[in-house]
């Protein structure tokens, strides 16, 4: 197995057990200060109470806690702590907390760089470069060390990837002090904003918030033919566009919906990868997706509510084009709903759990309607829920509330040192000009290969870059390498984010890695390669919808109310015929027929697209309507071409 996976998988299990009691103590103080520690600085506390401060001033500091907890989480003597571990975290809380006591200072420093700013800066960055070894794994730690020997050897490449001579000193000050370095923008995003979100997910889930998604699903969809898969689609969709965390998601509601799946007929693999799509599909969903669609909303400078409804119709697609599938693999198989006798009442299932469906409602309105700030609109959601939590006799022990604090501050660890992380990769190309170099040469081969070229390329390059980085880290590198020539190349800027996100999230259902797919075999038994290449083909409409959007903005709800209205039809034609084509994969002269259409539904997508019919045109409504007839017409035509044998009949 993987070390990115057994990184995602170690933290789902007894994160505040750390070796001896009292670095277990010191781990929980850790966690408990990044929690509440990180809500006085979201709410803009320190500055109520007439003691204003700088982003350095406190995000050092906060980094420092975060690395010190990281060290204590993943100690160097395996599960049980050294006391190196802990020696080596006061280390780092000192070095970041030296510059928060000299910044203001230092502001005004013209004695140039002194060993009393460069000893305590180079400690912090690399005992934080070590916590996002430990938390992260090692590839975005050789990341890191090769952005540093850029900046210090630069200047010895050939132009145009030629920096200027950069000495150790700058190197170490800019990236400790600077705003657009460490403690910089990226850092206070993940410390305010996906802080208030975490904090949002992690009160769902220990109150309940998993069941009451099963059980509405299970009510809804159980009695439909592939009845589980088809609660696990909705159950797991819902759970992670509010988690905002794939394998969390996969590890709380998998456990439930995969046995199901496997008892009523779907394969281990089909069972795991169902439960891997759902799940890392709600990270492209809002109301909350992942904490790179908040540093989104900061690259773009737009409201948090503006990236989330230019993702909702893709979303929409994602899922509908798995639901499809589900529903062709059943129909295949035979597979029947589950009995009524197993399945919760809708009715049951809304009375026990309506304390959830009101401050998902009221993030919805302040974030869409008021446009309320993202941190506010979910620190009042939570508040909302905590106090109907409280009203209706839930976290009534401390352990509850234990997993609470301490279970919120543990999914902070790697989010702050990956933040640090990114800090150090936009600090660099900053300090270098790295990222307008880089930029330059992809504008020349976009000129010269064409857009579509330079957006394969950039698929490729998150896919690779995520074998062995997070998301965040994937998506911050790439926003400040490749975004930018995708835009000077006409893609709107929304659209160059959003491509960049997708396939950065798609690295958690493809191989060899495939994080969210080994996580889900695991739960199966299944083969972890199956699994994977499954989960591949069942996503095929994520790798799809990026391409379609840089064409046709209007797949984003950028344009006439007529160019949405086409683009939706063609899109929804083609995610029909696709998931057909993909769901029926079969032998003889029917897997022709079901190729034949599944290219045709390709063709259909991109072929149609209004950017080259024009958006008053009705050919492309014609294509669509010609699409879904071959949808309805498709199992009489495969029947007769079977000899009469059981084809699949349409939903």
């Amino acid at each position: 197995m993987s070390e990115v996976v057994e990184k995602a998988l170690q933290e789902e299990e007894n994160p505040d057990k750390v070796g001896a009691s009292w670095l277990t103590w010191l781990y929980r103080c850790y966690t408990f200060v990044l929690l509440v520690g990180g809500l006085l600085w979201a709410l803009d506390v320190p500055s109520r109470l007439g003691l204003p401060l700088i982003e350095p001033e406190w995000l050092g500091p906060y980094l420092g806690v975060a690395t010190a907890a990281a060290l204590l989480r993943w100690p160097y003597g395996g599960r049980e702590a050294r006391t190196l571990d802990a020696v080596l975290g006061f280390v780092a809380i000192a070095c970041w907390l030296w510059l928060a006591i000299n910044y203001a200072r230092w502001m005004f420093d013209i004695d140039g760089y002194t060993l009393g700013k460069f000893i305590p800066g180079a400690l912090g960055i690399a005992l934080m470069v070590e916590g996002v070894r430990k938390s992260c794994g090692t590839a975005i730690a050789v990341l890191l060390v090769i952005m540093f020997a850029y900046a210090l050897l630069g200047f010895l490449l050939p132009r145009p990837l030629q920096a200027d001579d950069i000495s150790p000193q700058l190197l170490v000050m800019y990236l400790y002090s600077d705003t657009s370095a460490i403690p910089g923008p990226v850092l206070g995003i993940i410390a305010s904003v996906v802080l208030a979100f975490v904090v949002f997910g992690k009160l769902m889930e220990v109150s309940g918030a998993t069941r009451f998604f099963t059980d509405t699903a299970m009510a809804l969809m159980g009695r439909r033919r592939g009845g589980p898969a088809k609660i696990t689609v909705v159950a797991s969709g819902m759970m992670g566009s509010i988690t905002g965390s794939p394998v969390s998601n996969i590890m709380s509601t998998g456990t439930v919906t995969i046995p199901m799946m496997k008892r009523m007929g779907f394969s281990a693999e089909e069972s795991a990868a169902v439960e891997a799509t759902s799940s890392t599909g709600g990270v492209l969903a809002p109301p909350v997706m992942g904490a790179a669609a908040f540093l989104m909303a900061e690259f773009l400078s737009v409201d948090y509510g503006e990236v989330a409804l230019a993702a909702a119709l893709p979303a929409l697609f994602y899922f509908l084009c798995l639901y499809m599938q589900v529903d062709a693999t059943a129909v295949r198989r035979g597979l029947a709903g589950l009995p009524r006798a197993e399945l919760p009442r809708l009715s049951a299932a809304l009375r026990a759990g309506w304390i959830f469906v009101l401050p998902m409602l009221l993030l919805v309105y302040l974030l869409f309607f008021e446009g309320l700030g993202a941190q506010y609109a979910a620190f009042m959601s939570s508040l909302a829920l905590l106090v109907l939590c409280v009203v209706r006799g839930r976290l009534r022990n401390r352990a509850e509330w234990a997993g609470f604090v301490f279970g919120s501050g543990s999914i902070l660890i790697p989010l702050i040192l990956v933040a640090g992380a990114a800090g150090v990769v936009v600090g660099t190309m900053s300090l270098t000009g790295l990222g307008q170099s880089l930029s330059v040469i992809l504008v020349e081969i976009g000129n010269d290969w064409g857009l579509l070229v330079m957006l394969l390329l950039t698929a490729v390059l998150c896919i690779v870059l995520g074998l062995g980085m997070p998301t965040t880290a994937i998506y911050v590198l790439l926003a400040s390498i490749v975004a930018p020539a995708l835009v000077k190349m006409g893609v709107t800027p929304m659209g160059a984010h959003l491509f960049i996100l997708y396939f950065g999230v798609l690295s958690f259902l493809t191989p060899p890695v495939a994080v969210s797919s080994y996580v889900a075999a695991g739960i199966a038994g299944a083969d972890m390669w199956r699994t994977g290449w499954t989960g591949m083909r069942m996503s095929i409409m994520a790798s799809l919808l990026p391409f379609l959007w840089c064409f046709d903005p209007a797949l984003l709800m950028d344009g006439s109310w007529l160019s949405i209205l086409v683009v939706c039809c063609t899109t929804l034609a083609s995610i029909l015929l696709i998931a057909r084509g993909v769901g029926e994969i079969r032998g003889g002269r029917a897997q022709v027929v079901f190729l034949s259409v599944l290219t045709g539904a390709i063709v259909l997508a991109i072929g149609t697209s209004p950017v080259w019919l024009g958006h008053e045109s009705m050919l492309a409504l014609l294509a669509a309507a010609i699409g879904f007839a071959l949808y309805w017409l498709m199992p009489l035509l495969c029947r007769r071409l079977a000899g009469g044998a059981q084809v699949p009949a349409n939903p």
